[in-house]
């Protein structure tokens, strides 16, 4: 097996996210943190060809980047030879009822379907806890009155849903068969059936979309700021987004830069009021509106140098002096797996019955924020997690 080795830091829910992916093939590893070992991270830096975020992943000779470099070769069918690791072929279990997805909406329907005696089996996906590992403080879930780190509130629905006998694997399916039951699903050569499919594959983090912007990512442009803000302590930076993960975002770098400008494309933000008067009365955070990133500026090999915006309303551009870009543009709906299968709306979410959790499909049912394009809250999921495995309950009752 190849020796591992992991740059990382312990507010940084990506790294725990890599570190869950090479655990689950086996891997052993090293882990150099940078906040612990500041001398570290220049080394980090240079070793990583000028990247400055975290995770940075070694294995062996190879430098494969950060975790979206990680799951793609784990995507690719390349990480497991990489790794030196020998392919074990697995056999799937039959359930009653199988769940997709390891956010507040999948681990409630896993609590619920597993107290009924369903004995649920949750394929978490590869971005295990999904956007609220990402969340350095949920303030407005209730039970929690001084707040809750996103990534420990993850971590005590996993192991509330365990606890009731939710066999939990981790794992991303890429193929599924709806079309008579049991239902298929598939994790490459390793089939799963199903009697009740209950869908809460979440969404994921959008980006800009600039060729700039990507050119840049990891190397100024970062989508993560409890993950890479160290990176940009006392310096100026941006944040582009106008929902509470943008001002939250802000609000955290504001803690520990020396400036934040917060770009937003309208007058008015969609975060909530109580978020906004924070930004508002913040003296480190300038407000940015009507107004639209226009490039990305750097050079080569260091990174991004600084950010174009420009009016919306004008036309005319500006440098920020800034360096970095933290990306909060919002999600995409993960369903590329069922199109043509499941209805959805023209932006991907699934539709489900009115007053239900219902898909087109009998026995197939979707909670969470893949089939919300409204609420898009944690708690909002958890209700809709809570109504599938109630539905996928009855049902299953009806069947027999």
């Amino acid at each position: 097996m190849q020796k591992v080795v992991i740059y990382s830091k312990e507010t940084c829910p990506y790294c725990v996210r890599a570190k869950q992916l090479l655990e689950s093939k086996g891997a052993t590893y090293e882990e150099i943190r940078i906040d612990t070992h500041p001398d570290e991270r220049d080394k980090m830096i240079e070793r990583a060809g000028g990247k400055m975020t975290v995770p940075q992943i070694f294995i062996g000779e190879t430098h494969v980047g950060g975790c979206d470099d990680l799951f793609a070769l784990e995507e690719k069918g390349e990480l497991t030879p990489l790794l030196g690791i020998e392919t074990v072929e697995t056999s799937g279990n039959h359930s009653r009822v199988t769940i997709l997805g390891s956010g507040p909406a999948g681990y409630t329907a896993a609590v619920y379907t597993a107290r009924a005696n369903l004995s649920p089996t949750l394929i978490t996906g590869l971005q295990k806890g999904v956007q609220l590992t990402i969340t350095t403080e949920v303030e407005n879930f209730p039970g929690f009155p001084e707040g809750v780190d996103g990534n420990e509130l993850m971590q005590r629905m996993e192991a509330q849903a365990a606890r009731f006998g939710t066999e939990i694997v981790f794992g991303q399916i890429d193929r599924v068969d709806l079309t008579s039951r049991p239902f298929q699903l598939w994790e490459g050569e390793t089939r799963y059936t199903c009697d009740a499919l209950i869908i809460a594959t979440g969404a994921s983090a959008r980006y800009l979309g600039l060729e700039s912007e990507t050119r840049f990512k990891n190397r100024g442009v970062s989508a993560c700021a409890t993950c890479d803000g160290f990176f940009f302590r006392n310096q100026q930076v941006a944040v582009v987004g106008g929902g509470d993960t943008a001002l939250e975002e802000a609000l955290y770098l504001a803690g520990i830069c020396e400036k934040v400008y917060l770009i937003h494309r309208r007058e008015e933000f969609r975060a909530s009021q109580a978020m906004q008067q924070r930004i508002r009365n913040h003296e480190k955070i300038e407000l940015v509106l009507n107004a639209v990133v226009d490039e990305v500026i750097g050079e080569e090999p260091q990174g991004m140098t600084d950010l174009r915006v420009k009016d919306v309303k004008s036309g005319e551009t500006r440098l920020l002096g800034v360096a970095g870009l933290f990306v909060a543009i919002g999600h995409t709906p993960n369903t590329d797996l069922f199109k043509g299968v499941l209805d959805s709306d023209e932006s991907g979410y699934l539709i489900v019955a009115p007053r239900s959790s219902h898909t087109n499909v009998e026995g197939v049912f979707a909670c969470g924020d893949v089939m919300d394009p409204v609420y898009r809250q944690a708690v909002t999921a958890v209700g809709s997690g809570c109504a599938a495995a109630i539905d996928a309950e009855r049902w299953l009752g009806g069947q027999e």
